[in-house]
């Protein structure tokens, strides 16, 4: 049995039954028997299947927010935002799906025609996450099932929940029951998910589960996309308005009580702006509601998963042992559930673990810089490479910086988002591949090429 327990009180919500290896292995090839017809069904009925789960979702969305705050601690009017944000996602998918999958004739001289078609995959393993399993899976599950795959689907066993609502609405919408299976439980779970011999495997999570994850179906030679962690920089020009700019990053930084792999994780700001910008942040991050998640006026809710609580403590004495200045916050609240207090630092450094590794809570670092020089070369220094942002009224000075920035989306006077137009993918240990987009459509098939000729 999978527990799952409110992270904000601490309290069993449910027990659910979890999957074995056994269990794993009777629903893949189930789904692989399915695959085909559901391949054969035509693109305009697979449209008007996730049209009705669009539908669905909005009819159902308040139970659907209150399932998801409760099993991690998110506000509830962010979980409602996010199951609406899905709803904007669909509508990309089901409109762009058969442009991005049309046979395409790409020569013809009478005697030869070349020709490409898209076929699906067959059977992906979706493992999800549980910061945004409606964002995340969606990414993938929804244009998976319309070009033409069935999809074994884990979702995070700190969402567990949600993932079984997903499912039973998709289901309730006409997709089959054996062409989206859901698959509960934790690590062995997903272990045993991908020993089956899916035909690609999409990953939402850490880098160091994804970096096994990628060890172990290597050299099987399937697509594999991995989304993992991120140390999101933004630098607030000389020029940028100071309040605007803290306003800005302060949200990209505490929203969802900064459990975003696109959170902002390290501030530069210039040194003629640096005072104004850090009391401007620091007014708006001593503002925000810690409470209930499921009060509405709360803004920062519970730490998901317990061991983060350790994470981020470590990350706060090391700051402080190398002399970093706390500006607010600095531990853990006094209450049941997994909670601590939103935290600034200044006087931060990349000796720091702070301003090095993936902090996944309330927490940041704001570093002095001198130029756009040194600023440039810090946001480069790490291993990941997700998102950065600029701040600064010049459009060709932002453009400049955020060309020579390691990251898979820029941002130039704004931060922590994500368009279903644009590709979403990483550089370095934030991962492999990319969702999103036309291409993250495309993504979830293997293209045909016809080589025609006229006898």
């Amino acid at each position: 049995m999978l527990t799952i327990h409110n992270p904000a009180t601490g309290d069993v919500i449910c027990a659910l039954p979890s999957d074995t290896a056994a269990s794993v292995a009777l629903k893949f090839s189930q789904a692989r028997a399915a695959q085909p017809a559901w391949a054969q069904v035509p693109l305009a009925e697979r449209i008007a299947t996730l049209r009705r789960f669009r539908a669905l979702l909005g009819q159902h969305v308040e139970t659907l927010a209150a399932t998801l705050s409760g099993e991690v601690g998110k506000p509830l009017r962010q979980s409602r935002n996010e199951i609406n944000g899905l709803l904007g996602r669909i509508d990309f998918f089901v409109d762009h799906v058969a442009a991005a999958t049309a046979n395409e004739t790409v020569f013809g001289d009478g005697a030869m025609t070349e020709v490409i078609t898209h076929d699906p995959l067959g059977v992906v393993a979706n493992i999800s996450a549980w910061n945004y399993p409606y964002f995340v899976g969606g990414n993938v599950f929804v244009p998976a099932l319309l070009t033409g795959n069935a999809v074994l689907y884990k979702p995070s066993e700190f969402a567990a929940q949600t993932g079984l609502h997903v499912a039973r609405l998709l289901h309730e919408a006409g997709v089959p029951a054996d062409v989206f299976v859901p698959l509960i439980g934790a690590g062995d779970v997903g272990a045993a998910l991908i020993a089956q011999a899916v035909d690609g495997v999409f990953f939402t999570g850490s880098h160091a589960t994804g970096a096994r994850i990628a060890a172990a179906v290597g050299p099987r030679l399937i697509k594999l996309q991995l989304e993992l962690g991120g140390k999101d920089p933004s630098y607030v020009c000389d020029d940028a308005d100071a309040k605007s700019a803290a306003e800005s990053l302060a949200d990209g930084a505490m929203y969802n009580t900064g459990q975003s792999c696109c959170s902002v994780e390290r501030i530069y700001v210039h040194e003629r702006l640096h005072d104004a910008f850090v009391e401007a942040f620091v007014d708006v991050v001593r503002g925000m509601r810690i409470g209930d998640p499921m009060d509405e006026t709360t803004t920062i809710g519970a730490i998901t998963r317990a061991p983060q609580l350790a994470v981020l403590e470590a990350q706060v004495a090391d700051a402080v042992a190398k002399g970093a200045t706390l500006r607010c916050g600095g531990k853990r609240i006094a209450r049941a559930g997994n909670w601590f207090e939103p935290t600034v630092f200044t006087e931060v450094n990349h000796t720091m673990e702070l301003m090095r590794e993936e902090s996944f809570g309330p927490i940041i670092g704001i570093q002095k810089v001198g130029g756009d020089a040194e600023a440039l070369a810090l946001m480069n220094d790490t291993r990941y490479g997700l998102t950065a942002g600029v701040y600064t009224p010049d459009e060709a000075r932002a453009r400049a910086l955020l060309a020579r920035v390691k990251a898979g989306s820029v941002y130039w006077n704004c931060c922590d988002r994500v368009s279903p137009r644009l590709p979403w993918s990483g550089h370095g240990d934030s991962g492999v591949g990319l969702t999103l987009s036309t291409y993250g459509i495309q993504t979830f098939t293997r293209p045909r090429a016809w080589h025609l000729r006229r006898a």
